[in-house]
């Protein structure tokens, strides 16, 4: 075995005696640097508080006061909503009623006019039967008198009758013209 000179320990000492040295002194400094981020910290939360703190207090005196009103205003506008739904159908039933009572009384009026139309067009047949059959009937007997008194005064049957110009020229002229008039129509069928 080899044993190491002394020198060695004194050297190995002396390396670990300026690294323990070294050690110290870095967490000396992280001590330190530590401590003043640690005052500059307390510094700015003394600032956030001063800042801060009358906010808050000021947004908890507003919640604190506005929340029974929140509450209230649900509670009312649940009451509003329940009355409204209740009022809702209420309408909605009279609304149907309505509708139902139109209903039967158009239904009425359209029965009531059909009924009308049924009966007057059942009246003018009956009218058009009594008052129509007879006087088509008289009609028919005036136009065979009319036949027979023109038959009987000489005027042609069946053709166009004369009009009344042509009836006051006719009696106008002289028999003798109406004589000449005639002959030769009478020799022309022959």
């Amino acid at each position: 075995m080899h044993v190491l000179s002394p020198i060695y320990y004194i050297v190995f000492t002396a390396v670990t005696a300026a690294g323990v040295l070294l050690q110290a002194f870095v967490l000396l400094a992280i001590f330190i640097a530590i401590r003043r981020s640690s005052s500059e910290l307390q510094k700015t939360l003394n600032e956030v508080k001063e800042k801060a703190m009358p906010a808050i207090e000021s947004a908890q005196s507003l919640l604190d006061d506005v929340s029974p009103k929140l509450k209230t205003a649900t509670s009312n506008l649940s009451e509003v909503s329940e009355v409204l739904r209740s009022q809702a159908s209420h309408v909605n039933v009279t609304v149907e009623s309505l509708l139902d009572k139109t209903n039967a009384q158009i239904n009425r009026v359209d029965d009531m006019v059909t009924a009308t139309f049924n009966a007057l067009s059942h009246a003018s047949k009956a009218i058009e039967t009594a008052i129509g059959l007879p006087a088509r009937r008289i009609t028919g007997m005036l136009h065979g008198l009319r036949v027979g008194v023109d038959v009987l005064l000489g005027r042609r049957v069946g053709g166009p009758q004369p009009s009344v110009s042509e009836a006051a020229v006719a009696e106008q002229k002289p028999a003798e013209q109406q004589q000449t008039e005639e002959e030769p129509a009478q020799q022309k069928p022959a």
